[in-house]
């Protein structure tokens, strides 16, 4: 990423645009501090020390905080909602900025709910498989998966290991459930990505970044894959089925 990012500045573009997590944004910043940057990530950009603020963000850096890292307490209360007798959950995570995030967020909440968690990281495709092999020798109830790019990439490969073992899934974005997964929840991506494209036009026009304030997600949706739950022979509570903004059948 620190190459990259060189490679840019020495190239003088007009404005670099970051994605997939924290680390990329970091390393841009890193490496200019005149040249607009223009970011989407999960975590909190405050945080992960970005910007020292939301509604005027610092010199040279601006974007869009899609908040999915934030959202882990919400997202363990509806797995345990689709999965009421779900006690022992395992957690997927990879070792990036976002799996701190993740790990305070659901160590607190899980704490509160008395569930057991199972904390696994998997950085590669065959982490991915070898912590499959891991679920279905000591069966856990339910999987959460993080917000994690590399995950996203992968999601193929997540929803139908899930499935093929049998374990409820919960993950963060749509994508997995369109790929076979049990259940969603949280911002829009695409929504994400078209407002990273609105502040990347007005910068290019000639607006500062600084007076460009952080945007963040409002919205987020809950997506549930209703043929996935039958075949893991799962009966949709009412509530989900009321609450969610999309049923996949």
């Amino acid at each position: 990423m620190p190459d990259l990012a060189a490679d840019l500045v020495r190239r003088k573009v007009a404005v670099i645009v970051t994605a997939g997590g924290a680390s990329a944004a970091l390393a841009a910043k890193a490496a200019t501090t005149t040249i607009p940057i223009v970011f989407n990530i999960a975590d909190d950009p405050i945080r992960v020390g970005l910007v020292a603020s939301i509604a005027r963000p610092d010199s040279n850096l601006t974007g869009i905080n899609f908040l999915n890292a934030e959202l882990t307490a919400k997202r363990l209360e509806l797995l345990r909602e689709m999965v009421p007798a779900a006690t022992r959950i395992a957690v997927l995570v990879t070792g990036s900025s976002t799996t701190e995030t993740t790990l305070r967020e659901i160590n607190r909440a899980a704490h509160a709910m008395g569930v057991q968690l199972q904390i696994i990281n998997a950085g590669n495709s065959r982490e991915i498989d070898a912590a499959f092999a891991t679920f279905a020798r000591e069966r856990p109830h339910a999987l959460f998966v993080s917000p994690d790019p590399f995950f996203r990439s992968r999601r193929v490969q997540l929803t139908q290991l899930a499935t093929r073992h049998a374990v409820p899934a919960t993950y963060a974005l749509r994508d997995y459930a369109e790929a076979g997964g049990l259940m969603s929840y949280g911002a829009s991506l695409t929504a994400a990505y078209r407002q990273l494209g609105v502040y990347t036009g007005r910068i290019v026009k000639g607006a500062k970044p600084l007076d460009l304030p952080i945007v963040q997600a409002s919205k987020f949706e809950l997506v549930i894959n209703a043929q996935t739950a039958r075949t893991l022979g799962l009966d949709i509570p009412a509530t989900l089925l009321a609450r969610a903004d999309e049923v996949i059948e």
